[in-house]
């Protein structure tokens, strides 16, 4: 998903640093607008798998302080380890989604 999204970024990126009639402008807003609705759903879906993760290993960090077995510490450690490239995806599908929202808003002055 980040390579396509970076490239379409950088597509539309291309596509606004040159000139274009009405009609070109206003059938890119509608393919735009169509990207940002598949983006949007990537990253409601990768919120909550990273709020599962994070509760999920604040979860075994608590049962760790109460059973005190190495084990859970395991448990603990290997979901914080999935947490942080869940967290980074999450940034960067937020960033990317927002720079879109931008790329709309000034192709909708067009």
């Amino acid at each position: 998903m980040t390579k396509q999204i970076r490239e379409y970024l950088s597509y539309i990126r291309a596509f606004m640093a040159e000139e274009h009639t009405n009609e070109e402008y206003r059938a890119e807003r509608a393919l735009l607008l169509k990207r940002i609705e598949f983006y949007q759903h990537e990253r409601l879906i990768h919120l909550l798998v990273t709020l599962a993760f994070a509760i999920f290993f604040l979860l075994s960090l608590l049962m760790f302080m109460l059973v005190k077995q190495i084990p859970v510490l395991v448990l603990s450690a290997l979901l914080l380890i999935l947490l942080v490239p869940y967290i980074k995806h999450y940034y960067f599908l937020e960033n990317s989604v927002q720079e879109l929202y931008r790329i709309y808003y000034k192709i909708e002055k067009e």
